[in-house]
């Protein structure tokens, strides 16, 4: 991926580069104290054993005999209850990150309820599949930021963007349907990335992310992620800003669950 965040303090560049790329990578942006708070705050939700015996649940180091007995982010699952938690949300509505969509969108925004929370050890044999975000814009324009929280180099599965997807007709993305693990939801493209690159055009892009980093991207750009193949469990969150002045999707205007179906 390509740093820009020389660019920072330069809005016009920095909205620019956003258009011409369909995201910007910005470094050390976040408090790591701050965001390594909310990782510990995670993990210490979980039941004994699911984390390496010795180790602080700041470092998510997975043990590989406990996981939780309900799937991910459903009710009663940590994910589902730390998103409704007060310290979630403020870390969430941080103004640094309101103001960098806002910056991007070039006028005010607002944050979406709906916010994502997941985290991947190595045994989930789970990641994003090749999508876009075009579902979430109510009819305006919009941005994800794709935090990490905790560093998160690629062997532990962050996420990957297909260079100048953004600029793919909409139709593009229904024809690579076809190839997918999914068949019944119309939201992936697929989950064979290699397939992907190959038959849209482009190549994967990503990077190292440190802890204090974050990715905004365009909702027509695609993107995935990878698998974590490391004992450190991967923990991220993905906030979506619009514009002020545009209504909420429904769907959007509640809190997030892993199951329900939006």
């Amino acid at each position: 991926m390509r740093d820009s965040t020389e660019l920072l303090g330069r809005p016009r560049e920095l909205r620019d580069r956003y258009q011409q790329d369909g995201y910007v990578l910005l470094r050390g942006i976040l408090d790591p104290v701050e965001v390594m708070r909310i990782r510990g705050a995670y993990f210490s939700l979980f039941p004994e054993g699911y984390l390496r015996p010795g180790t602080a649940p700041a470092a998510g180091v997975y043990s590989g005999q406990t996981a939780p007995a309900m799937p991910h982010g459903v009710a009663g699952h940590p994910a589902h209850t730390f998103v409704r938690s007060a310290e979630y949300a403020r870390f969430a509505e941080a103004p640094r990150l309101a103001e960098l969509a806002e910056v991007l969108l070039d006028g005010p925004v607002a944050l979406l309820p709906r916010k994502v929370l997941r985290h991947f050890d190595r045994e989930s044999k789970q990641a994003s599949r090749a999508h876009v975000d075009r579902a979430y814009p109510s009819g305006g324009d919009m941005v994800t930021a794709w935090i990490t929280l905790g560093d998160c180099p690629i062997d532990r599965g962050g996420v990957i963007y297909l260079s100048d997807s953004q600029r793919l007709p909409a139709e593009a993305g229904d024809l690579e349907r076809s190839v997918t693990d999914r068949p019944y939801d119309p939201r992936p493209i697929s989950h064979d990335l290699a397939w992907t690159a190959r038959t849209v055009g482009g190549r994967w892009l990503w990077t190292d992310f440190r802890v204090g980093d974050v990715a905004l991207h365009c909702p027509d750009l695609i993107h995935a992620s990878l698998d974590n193949t490391t004992d450190i469990a991967r923990l991220s969150t993905d906030l979506r800003f619009q514009r002020a002045e545009e209504p909420v999707d429904p769907r959007w205007a509640v809190p997030w669950a892993a199951d329900d179906g939006a």
